[in-house]
């Protein structure tokens, strides 16, 4: 299935599921929100197909009636992996990784499909990273890597975008990574059992026609149980965490010459099995 969440007439975010060219609201089946659905367990992924194969007419929508906003709009963690493709880190001029690179956006910087990317005035060089991300359904502490189908509840596309000064300024990139806007995710979230195998997924970037990064997340470094087993080695990962698991080759910085965003361009991140995600690009107003 591929869960959304929506904002419909009464211009408050719903969770739903997108079924062909409709949207199937969840508060009837007693889901207010996202969160609620990731933490419902199998218990509550039953009712909720069982109120989707037959939804009362009010909680029906043409897709077109409603926005689509981020899928979790507000994941209690926003979980980034660095340099996790070999291609990626070969040309950021760094060693291949022996344990994760690990760092974090605030959440309140999570945007949906087709909203637009902000580039802040005092950077000069915001550049883009299509990246695949999980999202933990059933939370846990120190989970078995084998374990790992237990607790991701599904996928979605996200953009790491990245402002390289503030980001290559210290050690630390948090804050380089976690502007305003600086998290698109999106469309939808689809189920993990609509993915037969997470780890060879094409995932490419193009702006406008020009494609600048294309490879596939047999690529990644650190897949997801291993990801699944280090992080929850650390801490408790919770229904609604999301983890963006690292771009491959061709972000803008390490091109010849850097190709940063600009103004009035159209950001497109594309992965197989799940779907594109748009999002407009503008200057900072004030």
């Amino acid at each position: 299935m591929k869960f959304v969440t929506f904002r419909g007439a009464t211009a408050r975010a719903e969770a739903g599921v997108l079924v062909g060219d409709r949207v199937i609201g969840l508060a009837g089946a007693g889901f207010n929100n996202m969160l609620s659905v990731l933490a419902s367990g199998r218990e509550g992924r039953a009712k909720i197909e069982n109120f989707v194969h037959n939804p009362p007419a009010d909680s029906t929508f043409p897709l077109s009636s409603v926005q689509l906003l981020a899928p979790v709009p507000r994941p209690p963690k926003l979980i980034c992996v660095g340099l996790n493709y070999r291609d990626h880190a070969a040309e950021a001029r760094q060693e291949i990784p022996k344990i994760p690179t690990i760092f974090a956006k605030f959440s309140n910087v999570v945007i949906g499909p087709g909203q637009p990317i902000v580039l802040p005035k005092n950077s000069r060089k915001p550049d883009y990273e299509a990246e695949f991300a999980f999202v933990i359904g059933t939370g846990g502490r120190h989970i078995p890597s084998y374990e790992w189908q237990e607790h991701v509840f599904g996928y979605t596309v996200f953009n790491d975008v990245s402002a390289r000064d503030f980001q290559m300024a210290t050690s630390q990139w948090m804050m380089g990574k976690t502007f305003d806007t600086f998290a698109p995710m999106g469309p939808w979230l689809v189920s993990a059992d609509e993915i037969a195998d997470p780890h060879a997924l094409d995932i490419s970037l193009r702006i406008g026609d020009e494609t600048l990064q294309h490879s596939n997340t047999r690529e990644l470094i650190f897949k997801i149980p291993e990801l699944v087993a280090y992080l929850s080695s650390v801490v408790t990962l919770e229904p609604g965490d999301v983890v963006a698991t690292g771009t491959p080759a061709g972000v803008g910085f390490a091109r010849t010459p850097p190709r940063y965003l600009q103004p009035g361009e159209e950001v497109i991140v594309s992965i197989e099995g799940i779907g594109e995600l748009r999002n407009p690009v503008v200057a900072e107003s004030h």
